[in-house]
């Protein structure tokens, strides 16, 4: 069996979709011939946990471990609840405090790529010997946190003949919130050299989105290959459906990711439609921004409004077939067109209807419509978002609204596990 070396940053008992990426890989890799060995930091800052991410793994699984040192613990004598949004990419847009735009300009201008830098070069010597000693020919390095790249740039030219595919679970200098990083001309210029220098070394390039790619293959010549992320197969019994008309967004929703015209709609219906008032429901589960809670208040949404925090992944999934309609929302940029999140596929197999609301020419737009599992609405397209919940609405009156998803067998995590081997073999 094939030994290949995953070195990331977040694992379990890390939450988020970003840690079900790889810990689902690693679950099904053996099944192709692989046998994966998992390096991870010793002592990490983890915005989220989640002790129940990762408990389906085979339990041989080896996995290494090397102490990192984070300013983060630094920064977080300032200002704890203010360094945890931070790190988990929450950037404040209303009531900017300095300590905010200190925080942002330390954390973009000092540590470069991010703040996890510290742990590339102990992790480099200790994994030079680690690779030589158990004939290692294959590293993987998964990103965000950039950093984690370094490693695998700096194994690579120490020993060449390393096989090295570079995975990016998010763009690098196009991700939405970079441009807040009150970045100088010397830390964009860093940032871009080392783009381009992770791109241009790896053997092969992943990424999670169409876009990203197309983004990227402007920087290298270097193959890039497109593994979404995708579902797990769920043997749990279906819970009951809401009895309430319950729209539920499950993640975490920045500042910058508040579509205000989906607040409007849902107050004039609230106003407007016979019954709406009385059966509407909306729930968030997962890292909320202030600035969208206030804009809830403003709209008079607050009555109808249930805030759970960050929830365990498998009462997310209860959460999402709970529900009579799902919504993804991403930032309305250009460069968030490429942003595919996790969550898109277990809300495609939970049988409800997504309700997608981002930028134009988005990467999720064909993917909703090639399984028919939801429907696109533009950032400004009052009109058409309120017809879409309205049918919704008048659905769920007459009981019958559900999705039949069609063509999302390539997404399953054991589909998009054999692509990744095919890479690796």
């Amino acid at each position: 069996m094939k030994k290949i070396l995953i070195i990331t940053y977040y694992w379990k008992p890390a939450g988020g979709p970003g840690v079900q990426r790889w810990v689902k890989f690693v679950k099904y890799l053996r099944s192709f011939g692989i046998e994966p060995i998992v390096y991870v930091p010793e002592n990490p800052t983890y915005p989220i946990i989640d002790n129940e991410i990762g408990t389906d793994l085979p339990t041989d699984i080896q996995v290494i471990k090397q102490t990192v040192w984070e300013p983060y613990r630094l920064a977080s004598l300032f200002s704890k609840k203010k360094t945890q949004k931070i790190s988990a990419g929450i950037i404040p847009r209303k009531k900017v405090s300095w300590l905010d735009k200190l925080l942002l300009w330390v954390r973009g201008n000092l540590f470069i790529p991010d703040a996890r830098r510290f742990w590339v070069n102990p992790s480099v010597k200790y994994l030079k010997t680690f690779i030589t000693e158990n004939k290692i020919d294959t590293i993987i390095t998964t990103s965000p946190p950039h950093s984690v790249h370094l490693i695998g740039y700096k194994l690579k030219k120490q020993l060449p003949e390393l096989k090295w595919i570079s995975d990016f679970r998010d763009p690098w200098t196009t991700i939405g919130y970079y441009k807040d990083l009150r970045l100088t001309k010397w830390a964009d210029t860093r940032q871009h050299y080392w783009e381009k220098e992770v791109l241009q070394k790896s053997d092969v390039v992943i990424t999670t989105s169409f876009r990203t790619k197309e983004d990227f293959k402007k920087i290298t010549n270097t193959p890039i290959e497109v593994i979404t992320n995708g579902y797990d197969e769920e043997t749990s019994v279906a819970p009951p459906l809401s009895k309430k008309f319950l729209i539920s967004h499950i993640g975490s929703l920045l500042s910058d990711r508040n579509p205000k015209i989906l607040w409007e709609v849902l107050a004039e219906l609230v106003r407007e439609e016979p019954h709406f008032a009385d059966d509407f429901s909306l729930c968030f589960a997962g890292k909320v921004s202030e600035d969208i809670e206030d804009d809830l208040r403003t709209y008079g949404l607050l009555a109808y409004y249930t805030y759970k925090g960050y929830i365990a992944h498998k009462d997310a999934v209860t959460l999402q077939k709970q529900s009579q309609v799902l919504l993804l929302i991403e930032i309305d940029s250009e460069e968030t067109q490429g942003i595919i999140a996790g969550k898109l596929f277990e809300y495609m197999v939970s049988g409800r209807p997504i309700l997608a609301i981002g930028p134009k020419n988005w990467d999720v737009t064909p993917i909703l419509t090639e399984t028919q599992t939801g429907t696109f609405v533009g950032y400004t397209d009052k009109a058409a978002m309120k017809a879409q919940i309205l049918a919704y609405y008048k659905a769920y009156k007459a009981d019958n609204l559900q999705t039949e998803p069609k063509f999302i067998e390539k997404y399953s995590r054991v589909a998009l596990t054999e692509q990744l081997a095919k890479l690796i073999l």
